[in-house]
């Protein structure tokens, strides 16, 4: 019988190498499964439908002077909230209605409701009035 031995010599460093390239390979294809798998619609998420989608105002006087809130909303979301005829005099009047009204559009489009909104500390009758108004325009949206 002619059997050649083979011996074979691996030094460590070779096989540290090849180890961390083949976790560094399993570790991508894990992050491009994870990546490019479709999401799943999780059933706590909001999908039934709270609104007729549109846009909708209301009004509030200050100082004899028609203020519209446009609303607009789509099926489950509220998009945006604005003054619609804000003019300079009325700015010049109530300096802090614009950052009034910002400051509560921004926590309603954060919280998509109205529960919560908490009012600003400098302006908080301007920022009750505004909220008011923002509300009736919701409840004329709202699905029946």
């Amino acid at each position: 019988m002619n059997v050649k031995t083979k011996i074979i010599v691996l030094h460590m460093k070779e096989i540290i190498y090849t180890a961390i390239f083949t976790l560094l390979t399993l570790l991508l294809i894990v992050l491009a499964v994870v990546m490019f798998l479709p999401e799943k619609k999780s059933s706590s998420t909001n999908t039934k439908q709270n609104y007729v989608p549109g846009v909708y105002t209301a009004s509030v006087t200050l100082n004899n002077t028609d203020l519209e809130v446009e609303v607009a909303v789509d099926e489950s979301h509220i998009n945006s909230i604005r003054f619609t005829n804000l003019n300079e005099s009325v700015t010049t009047m109530f300096p802090l209605i614009q950052p009034a009204i910002e400051d509560i559009a921004e926590q309603i489009y954060e919280k998509q409701s109205l529960d919560e909104i908490s009012l600003s500390k400098e302006t908080p009758y301007t920022s009750k009035v505004i909220l008011d108004t923002i509300t009736k325009a919701i409840k004329k949206a709202a699905v029946k």
